[in-house]
């Protein structure tokens, strides 16, 4: 004797990216703890002016991994998460997520929103990670404090650059050593 069993109905479950509450989606799209809308549309591109210069499809392919590889890159320099960055562009985590894994490539308003994010120029998210590590490194000796240091460091064996690497997070953490 077969038993027939009716098809369960797959429903999607998710989380609020306003208030955190894990719900099943519901049919007018809103949150049923803070009534703010579950998803957040993407971002529209902005149309292109007539006359852009459209460059063969393989360099496009590779500009856009050159701008994921820099995004991904900056947002982990800053101890940022996909969901922080998205927060202070004010797009949703899965537009990051898209220009990061080379699946959207940002419009020009995106990238000036994603520097601005980032605390970088526009153009070092243009640029590939050889010369944005050169940039970083100009900015850094740039600093008459890290520059006197640089020179003291040249001289330093391994230990001694240990132990000033532990005083310097000893002293950035706050806690002071008691002689």
């Amino acid at each position: 004797m077969a038993t027939m069993m009716a098809p369960v109905e797959q429903r999607e479950v998710l989380r609020c990216d306003h208030c955190g509450l894990v719900q099943f989606r519901t049919g007018n799209e809103l949150c049923r703890k803070c009534r703010k809308p579950l998803d957040v549309d993407e971002p529209e591109a902005v149309a292109a002016p007539a006359l852009t210069i459209v460059p063969p499809a393989g360099q496009r392919e590779n500009d856009s991994i050159q701008v994921a590889t820099a995004v991904r890159d900056l947002r982990r320099a800053r101890n940022l998460s996909q969901r922080q960055l998205a927060g202070r562009m004010n797009v949703p985590r899965t537009y990051i997520s898209k220009i990061e894994n080379g699946k959207a490539m940002p419009t020009l308003s995106s990238l000036e929103r994603l520097a601005r994010a980032l605390q970088v120029e526009i153009g070092a998210l243009l640029r590939d990670s050889k010369s944005r590590q050169r940039d970083e490194a100009t900015v850094l000796m740039n600093d008459p404090f890290l520059a006197e240091i640089a020179a003291f460091c040249s001289q330093m064996d391994a230990l001694q650059k240990s132990i000033f690497l532990n005083h310097v997070r000893e002293l950035a953490s706050g806690r002071r050593r008691m002689a």
